[in-house]
C-alpha cells in the first residue's frame, strides 16, 4: 500500500515521475492537471468555467479541485494506493484531503518534495511536450519520445502546452512560491516529508526517489 503524494514547483517533473512510480507499484497516477485538460477539451460545464484561470497560471478554486479528487478516490483502482500529482497546491486543499481521507478511515503515507530552481523550470519548461489523447509527458531534451512528435503510449501528436510560455511559467512559479510551497512546512510537521533533487537527467532524478521510496516503505 503507497498513498503518496507529489510536490514540486511546475515541470519540476512531478508528472514524469508519478508515471514510473505508477508503472512500478501498479497503483493509479491521479493528476488533476491532466483531469482538467480532459474537461476543457470536452468543453464540458468545469472546463469552460477553468480554461480561462489555467491559461492565465492561477490556480483553480479549491472547491472544484477538491471535488474532483473526491471522486477519483472513490474508483476501485485506488483501494491498494495512488500518487496524487498536483495536488494539493493550497493548505485549504491539504486540510480538505485529510478530511476526506480521514472519513475513508485512510491516511497518506509519504510526501514527496522535488527540488528545482525556478531558472531550471523556466528553461526546461520550454522544451516540455503533452499528448492531448492521453496525457502523457516528455521532454525534447530529457525525455524526448521515441516516435519524434508522436506520443510513444498512443501515436498521437505531441504539442507544447498553453500554460508554458515563458509568461504564464513565470506567473505559475510566482503563484508556487506564494501558495504552494508553504505545503512543505504542512506535511514536515506531520512527519511525512522528504526531498529530492530534482537533476537534469531523468535517470538521476529517478534514481533519488526510488531511494526515498525504499528506505521510507
Amino acid at each position: 500500500m503507497l498513498r503518496l503524494i507529489l510536490l514540486g514547483a511546475p515541470g519540476a517533473g512531478k508528472g514524469t515521475q508519478a508515471d514510473l512510480i505508477s508503472q512500478n507499484y501498479g497503483i493509479p497516477q491521479i493528476s488533476t492537471g491532466v483531469i482538467l485538460r480532459e474537461e476543457i477539451a470536452k468543453e464540458s460545464a468545469l472546463g469552460k468555467k477553468v480554461k480561462g484561470i489555467i491559461e492565465s497560471g492561477m490556480l483553480v478554486p479549491d472547491e472544484d479541485v477538491v471535488e474532483i479528487v473526491k471522486n477519483r478516490l472513490r474508483q476501485p483502482d485506488c483501494k491498494d494506493g495512488y500518487i496524487l500529482d498536483g495536488f494539493p497546491r493550497t493548505i485549504p486543499q491539504a486540510e480538505a484531503l485529510d478530511g476526506m481521507l480521514s472519513e475513508l478511515d485512510s491516511k497518506i503515507d509519504l510526501v514527496i518534495s522535488i527540488e528545482v530552481s525556478d531558472g531550471d523550470i523556466v528553461r526546461r519548461m520550454s522544451g516540455r511536450r503533452i499528448c492531448r489523447n492521453c496525457g502523457s509527458t516528455f521532454h525534447t531534451e530529457y525525455n524526448p519520445s521515441r516516435n519524434g512528435n508522436l506520443c510513444d503510449k498512443c501515436n498521437a501528436p505531441l504539442a507544447v502546452r498553453d500554460d508554458d510560455t515563458p509568461e504564464v511559467v513565470e506567473e505559475r512559479l510566482r503563484v508556487y512560491h506564494e501558495k504552494t510551497a508553504s505545503l512543505k512546512e504542512y506535511y514536515e510537521k506531520q512527519g511525512k516529508l522528504r526531498r529530492i533533487q530534482g537533476c537534469e537527467q531523468l535517470a538521476e532524478t529517478t534514481a533519488n526517489m526510488n531511494k526515498v521510496l525504499k528506505e521510507a516503505l
